[in-house]
């Protein structure tokens, strides 16, 4: 019992680690848009115009992203709270820790690429 004690410690301590990711790459979409809304009426191409609208679009679909496994991460942390202790470690709870680990690692290089792609567009057009 110890051992699974710790084990969902550590899985807490994961969840707590990612919710604050995820709220700080919320909050920087938030920034990004800010600036696409700033530069717009100073881009007169046409296609440095459309790339502004599809950046526009790819931080609405990150957001979504990000609203998602917020949710996820706060139905994991239900899950902690209210274990069955009899249960094995091995069982659902780690396998749900692994998706969801593996999720973000997937969503933050996802969200580093984006980052860089606006960072270079700004690069560009200002």
């Amino acid at each position: 019992m110890q051992s699974k004690v710790m084990y969902l410690s550590d899985l807490k301590f994961n969840i707590d680690t990612w919710k604050r990711e995820l709220r700080f790459h919320f909050n920087e979409m938030d920034t990004f848009q800010e600036k696409l809304e700033e530069i717009v009426s100073r881009i007169e191409d046409p296609i440095e115009l459309k790339k502004l609208e599809v950046f526009q679009n790819r931080i609405m679909i990150e957001k979504d992203a990000i609203s998602k496994l917020m949710h996820r991460c706060r139905n994991k942390l239900a899950n902690i709270n209210n274990v069955d202790f009899n249960e094995s470690i091995d069982g659902r709870l780690a396998n749900e820790q692994y998706t969801l680990r593996d999720d973000m690692r997937d969503y933050i290089r996802m969200h580093y690429d984006l980052k860089e792609e606006l960072m270079d567009f700004f690069l560009e057009v200002l």
